[in-house]
């Protein structure tokens, strides 16, 4: 059995930190590499910091009250728990603890399992829908910042997670977004109980939702399977592929490769799914720097949007901070997107602007402006800018 690396001994975690700085050479992770951070043209790490902090006590001074274990507050916990992670700020671990017991260390609050649902459901008897699961993962982050003393606190997560493997279904994951809701949900509960059916069963629904999702010549998912071309198209006839769905995908996608073991069976494979949706995506941008709602088309519904781009930001951050993309070919991207996110999006009063409200597409004709904004767009950018502190503190 395989245990997370606060079980492992002295002499193990030597191996696996020797072991992951080789998986981070081998990924292309070089002295060109810092070259390329050190040429582009990056915030200070001061400044990173002072986003993080303005951007995340204006949402919390305006959010004082605990809300639900819904996927909309989780996302933002989500990115709340990497901006306390990189600045130690306790007002943010906090923020997060008081959210997970107002919520009781649950989602979906239902005991009869003979009810659990996973279509879509915002009422306590769709356990088993992945918007009621994403608030596993902050969960498990406050249990292992911890230092494991309370098992409490991820047995819910426990629970839900093991029963719906016992079943014998893999169309858990329909819809784009439950990539990034539950796919780390699965990494994080191996890392800490060693149990390898997390990743087999993550494998198994991933490929479900690439069957009807996965456009494999781009590389990028549609949002759901109403969404597929032909039969959905953008304004101009082209493939419809929503900028926050997809967020949710690349961003998922960095937090899962994060957390496998460098010999996961299926590692390799998300790699390479990862590096081809950041090929794809680059080719996409604005040169403003953001990304339109409709990835490919952007006449279909024109202007910026937060989360998308807050996301893909992340992901690519994270894949250079990790030698899995390479720095050269996607600073620029970073450096043109940081600069929409920090100076565009980013009010003077820690507002952050321009984030499509909740839904599942783009939408022609919608207004997102300067005063849109959103708990989940928060947290997107939180997820941005802590992996933007990581890159910079260090070159």
């Amino acid at each position: 059995m395989k245990y997370a690396l606060k079980h492992k001994s002295f002499k193990t975690q030597a191996i696996y930190l020797f072991v992951s700085t080789l998986m981070l050479t081998s990924c292309g992770a070089s002295k060109s590499g810092n070259s390329a951070v050190k040429d582009a043209s990056l915030p200070k790490p001061d400044q990173v910091l002072a986003s993080i902090d303005k951007v995340n006590t204006h949402w919390q001074e305006t959010h004082p009250e605990p809300a639900s274990a819904f996927w909309h507050p989780a996302a933002y916990h989500t990115g709340n728990i990497e901006a306390y992670k990189v600045t130690g700020t306790k007002d943010f671990l906090d923020y997060s603890t008081a959210w997970a017991e107002h919520n009781d260390w649950k989602g979906a609050k239902s005991d009869d399992k003979s009810t659990w649902k996973y279509n879509y459901g915002e009422t306590d008897d769709h356990v088993l829908f992945g918007d009621w699961q994403i608030a596993f993962q902050t969960y498990i982050d406050l249990y292992t910042l911890e230092g494991s003393k309370d098992p409490s606190k991820i047995a819910r997560a426990r629970e839900v997670m093991e029963y719906q493997m016992s079943t014998p279904k893999n169309e858990y994951w329909w819809w784009a977004d439950g990539l990034y809701m539950v796919m780390p949900v699965m990494t994080k509960l191996y890392e800490v109980t060693g149990n390898e059916q997390y990743l087999d069963k993550l494998n198994e629904y991933l490929t479900y939702a690439d069957s009807i999702m996965l456009d494999e010549e781009t590389g990028l998912y549609f949002r759901d399977a109403k969404y597929v071309y032909p039969k959905h198209k953008s304004l101009n006839g082209k493939k419809d592929f929503w900028a926050r769905g997809d967020g949710w995908v690349f961003a998922g996608l960095a937090k899962v490769i994060q957390d496998l073991p460098a010999d996961a069976t299926h590692r390799r494979e998300y790699i390479d799914r990862f590096k081809k949706m950041a090929v794809t995506l680059k080719e996409a941008q604005q040169p403003e720097g953001y990304w339109t709602r409709s990835i490919l088309d952007p006449e279909h519904a024109p202007g910026p949007e937060t989360s998308g781009t807050a996301f893909f930001t992340y992901g690519y951050l994270w894949g250079v901070n990790n030698g899995i993309l390479d720095a050269k070919t996607y600073l620029p991207v970073v450096e043109k997107s940081w600069k929409y996110l920090s100076v565009v999006a980013l009010q003077e009063n820690g507002a952050l602007g321009y984030v499509q409200p909740i839904g599942e597409r783009a939408i022609p004709g919608q207004v997102v402006d300067v005063n849109s904004t959103a708990d989940f767009g928060v947290g997107a950018f939180l997820l941005a800018a802590s992996e933007m502190y990581r890159l910079v503190k260090t070159n």
